[in-house]
């Protein structure tokens, strides 16, 4: 059922019974502004948005993080070493 705003509000309780039996939607001049769903729905809705959701960046180093300590993990790193550049030594040929 569609409802307007001020009915909505006026016959909340009724409101609130008709989700039982569908998700009722409240209209503000005749653009859908809410909509009204039985909590188990919109608890269902809330798992699948998490399963569904990307995962960030941060969240993805912290997973790699917590990865490599369960499995005592140590990241080696070289040591850094100058290599040719001829972007630079094209600009230094350019010098006002």
């Amino acid at each position: 059922m569609n409802w307007r705003i001020a009915e909505a509000k006026q016959r909340f309780s009724e409101l609130i019974n008709a989700v039982t039996k569908e998700p009722q939607r409240i209209y503000n001049r005749n653009q859908l502004v809410a909509v009204v769903v039985e909590a188990e729905m919109f608890e269902e809705f809330l798992v699948w948005r998490k399963q569904h959701e990307k995962m960030s960046l941060v969240d993805a180093f912290q997973e790699l993080r917590q990865i490599a300590a369960e499995e005592d993990y140590i990241l080696e790193v070289p040591s850094r070493q100058d290599r040719p550049n001829p972007f630079a030594d094209a600009i230094d040929d350019f010098s006002v």
